[in-house]
Parts: C-alpha cells; structure tokens; sequence
C-alpha cells in the first residue's frame, strides 16, 4: 500500500460512493485527509469518525465556499476533487437551472479548487479530478449536458497539467465508467443498458477508482500528467 505518511489530503465531495472510497484508501495509507460533504451530514460524520479525518461542510457551486475550504486547508499535497452532479434527460425540456447548477459543481469547481489549491501547494503535489467516460463518449440520448461539462474537464486538466509542470505538480482525470454508487447503483433500472456496452459487464467498485487515485498520487504517478485515466470495463471500447 502507498504511503502517504505525512501528506496533507483534502478530497471534494468525499462523504458516499467514489468519494469515501477514496478517503477511506488515503487515511488507510497514512494520509492527513479532510473531505468536504453538502448534504450527507450523517454519512460525513460516520465516516470521519471510522477513519480518523475531518468532514467539512461546503457547497462546491458556491466559489467563495470553497476557494476558503481550499485555502483554509494551506499546503496541500494532494487535492482529489470529486464532487459531481448528474443532470439528464430532454434538453428541450430540462430545468436550466438545474443545468447551469450541474456546470458549477463539475467544471467552474474543478478549476477554481485546483488553481486555488496550486497556489500553495507544495512542490511535486497532485492534483485528480474525477472526471466521467461520457466526456469520450455518450451513446445513449439525454446525456448531452453531463457530458459537456466531462468533455470540459479533459480541456481542463490538460491545460493546467502544462502550468504547473515546473513545480513538479501533476493534474490528471480519472473517468470511471459505470460505478457502484447512490448516483448509479449497480442493480439500478439502468444496469442492463449499461453492462452492455461493456466488455466486463458490471459495475466498477468505488475501491478500484480509489486504487487509481492512488497510484497517481504516489511516487509512480510522478511522470503521468496531463491525462485521462479511464476505468470503464470497456464501456468506452
């Protein structure tokens, strides 16, 4: 397991599925880990207490919210954003509230928690954003907005991958396909459509995203940036 002995860890959006995955694997590994949680207080609150790290609370659509989450938390080794939202269906009928709300917690977040976060993050720290698959491909209609703000973050991570390369930082996306998860449960009415367009045809594990996150975060993810990371099944294929 890697050791991530005396890093200091903050995870966005960390309180159920990929996210307490995630904390659960980094607090394992040695990690200083605080995640931030919107509206699972409950679920924040058992699981920092089973992990020994701090739940805080923050609305990832607010900037201010959370460019202070960031701040408050100073030199950060390593920050894995995860917090997401999920917004599909018609869109000549869909809420565009709802929409432009789904823009803010997956690309505007994203990017403000990760120029936030370098501004002092230590030197050779990593940056992960939990991207999506759909940002490649989206073969079933009513996805088009989700996957514009997925395609968004591939735009992103490549972009700010190239400047902060001279510190040694890293910024990549992990896009897992169908997942384990409150969102996307594997015995959902979606799983069947789902499992086949896969090549392994199940849901992934919300422990099998966080083993990536952290093969990225350790040493031998030194020389991996600026990429998509995609764990899918073949879902993608």
């Amino acid at each position: 397991m890697t050791d991530f002995a005396g890093k200091n860890i903050l995870v966005l959006g960390g309180s159920r599925g990929i996210g307490a995955a995630i904390v659960r694997r980094f607090a394992a590994g040695g990690g200083t880990v605080a995640f931030t949680y919107a509206g699972s207080k409950e679920a924040a609150e058992a699981l920092a207490s089973e992990t020994g790290t701090e739940a805080i609370r923050a609305d990832s659509a607010d900037r201010a919210d959370l460019i202070a989450t960031v701040t408050n938390r100073g030199a950060l080794d390593i920050v894995i954003v995860n917090a997401g939202m999920l917004v599909m269906g018609d869109p000549l009928t869909l809420d565009a509230d709802a929409v432009d709300r789904m823009i803010d917690i997956n690309v505007r977040a994203p990017y403000h928690a990760s120029v936030e976060a370098a501004r002092r993050m230590n030197d050779n720290g990593r940056i992960i954003v939990i991207g999506s698959v759909n940002g490649d491909r989206i073969p079933f209609a009513g996805g088009a907005a989700y996957a514009m703000t997925k395609s968004a973050v591939q735009g992103m991570v490549r972009g700010l991958a190239r400047d902060f390369g001279d510190r040694g930082i890293t910024v990549n996306s992990i896009q897992p396909g169908p997942t384990d998860s409150d969102m996307n449960p594997a015995n959902g009415p979606m799983a069947a459509t789902m499992h086949s367009f896969m090549a392994l045809k199940r849901h992934a594990r919300g422990e099998e995203i966080a083993e990536l996150a952290s093969f990225l975060a350790g040493p031998h993810g030194a020389m991996i940036t600026g990429s998509m990371q995609t764990i899918d099944g073949g879902f993608g294929a």
